[in-house]
């Protein structure tokens, strides 16, 4: 789901800078002031050089303006960039008038204005900003100033050779705004999926710090509760002789302090990916059934297979790998009509999980797209789901990253063609799913707590 303030951020982020509108107008100025006087003084060529520096001198009163009017980091909003880049098409095209129309071989900066609005703006202003470029192209190919040249000499560029400047510079405005926005949009979408990608990781990491806390809580309580289970120990003892209305009290109390001794065991093994370096060991089957059982209760029918040779896959728990099938199988039961079809399949060299609804499928013609953040062709009527921004492939994205830095080779897929339900493939070479066990620094581990918490069974 689209969080409004993450969007207004990105938009914050997309604005331009007044600096940097400033900067390369000061270079446009430095470029006008230099070709000006080149072709006035060394070329000796004849134009209306006064008005042309009235036009410099304008936007150089502007830059002025802006630069004591706004601190450096300011951001203008869209209309404000607009009307500035509006008024550099409007500059230049008051320069080419004076020196010879759309026949001005720096009649192509006419594309800067463009550009930067494509990157930066959104659509509609790009729009209009490519609407006053060809007008004012249109307006200097039949009037303008004659192009400066030798004394004595006038050139003459026919219409046929203006017309053919004014097509390629509204052909070259459209090529390139088009290539910028969608260049400048797909840089955004996958930065915010990055971003997306970062703060799952960022919530696994801080459940295993938890679980570090956990376990130092467990050494912790370890020694009273050994005390606890001691003294409990003897007033049963003393009980049975003395306070027999209290034996049932005691072995109430010494049940449960066996309870907390199991808790406390757990509590250990749960933060071993942090003081020991391992995660909990489980195999393949623990795995599925963990990432299928709260997809259980909507409905639709979960089938899990298993096959392979009996040395089933153990590995160290991965939450980025849990958190990625658990969201493939979650869209799988979004999108099914009534089944989900699980296969886990092993050898000695792979490890392989199948994941396949029922629903209507991919479409083809994003099929070979699907693992790219914001890319989405299936329903947006999700079964459980319908929330703005759902649908847009991003939860895909982020299972994919995932799995694939786990090692996995993640492929999607329809069952029969062309869209007859989904197919998800995720395989792992067993070398990399699988992680060697320290079963004997767990069963240290768990011997250490059997000697900080004695046995109550007695009781």
């Amino acid at each position: 789901m689209t969080n409004p303030a993450d969007a207004d951020f990105g938009h914050q982020a997309r604005q331009l800078r007044v600096d940097t509108l400033i900067i390369l107008r000061w270079l446009a100025i430095a470029g006008q002031t230099i070709a000006t006087l080149a072709t006035f003084f060394y070329f000796q060529f004849d134009f209306p050089i006064g008005l042309s520096f009235i036009a410099i001198a304008t936007s150089a009163c502007l830059n002025a303006a802006l630069r004591l009017a706004t601190t450096r980091t300011f951001r203008l909003d869209d209309g404000e960039a607009a009307l500035l880049l509006s008024y550099d098409i409007l500059q230049l095209s008051a320069l080419l008038y004076l020196t010879g129309g759309v026949a001005n071989p720096f009649a192509m900066l006419f594309l800067a204005p463009v550009m930067i609005s494509a990157v930066s703006l959104p659509r509609k202003l790009t729009i209009l900003l490519g609407v006053l470029m060809i007008a004012s192209a249109t307006i200097l190919t039949v009037e303008y100033q004659p192009l400066p040249w030798y004394e004595g000499v006038e050139l003459h560029f026919p219409l046929l050779y203006r017309t053919g400047v004014w097509t390629a510079l509204v052909l070259s405005a459209a090529f390139v705004g088009l290539y910028a926005a969608r260049v400048s949009d797909e840089a955004r979408q996958l930065s915010t999926a990055l971003a997306a990608t970062e703060l799952v990781l960022e919530r696994e990491q801080h459940l295993s710090q938890l679980d570090g806390l956990a376990a130092a809580a467990a050494h912790e309580l370890g020694t009273p509760l050994a005390t606890i289970a001691v003294v409990t120990k003897e007033l049963q003892k003393s009980a049975l002789a003395t306070a027999p209305a209290l034996a049932d009290d005691l072995a109430l109390l010494a049940q449960e302090a066996r309870r907390c001794r199991e808790i406390l065991r757990k509590l250990v093994s749960l933060g071993q990916a942090d003081t020991g370096g391992l995660l909990d060991m489980q195999t393949l089957e623990t795995l599925l059934e963990e990432v299928i059982e709260p997809h259980r209760a909507f409905g639709v029918e979960i089938e899990l297979t298993r096959r392979g040779p009996p040395d089933e896959p153990t590995f160290s728990r991965n939450p980025g790998i849990v958190y990625g099938l658990g969201n493939l199988v979650e869209n799988s039961v979004d999108f099914a009509h009534s089944k989900v079809r699980i296969e886990a399949l092993w050898s000695r060299e792979l490890v392989v999980i199948v994941i396949e609804d029922d629903g209507p499928g991919f479409s083809q013609a994003i099929l070979n797209r699907l693992g790219d953040p914001y890319v989405s062709g299936r329903p947006t009527d999700r079964r459980t789901k319908n929330e703005p921004g759902s649908g847009l492939g991003l939860g895909l994205f982020i299972a994919k990253t995932l799995l694939e830095r786990s090692g996995a080779t993640v492929t999607t897929a329809n069952v029969q063609a062309p869209q007859t339900g989904a197919k998800v493939t995720i395989a792992w070479p067993r070398t990399a799913f699988e992680r060697s066990p320290a079963n004997g620094e767990m069963a240290g581990r768990e011997r250490d707590l059997d000697q900080q918490t004695p046995s109550s069974d007695a009781a």
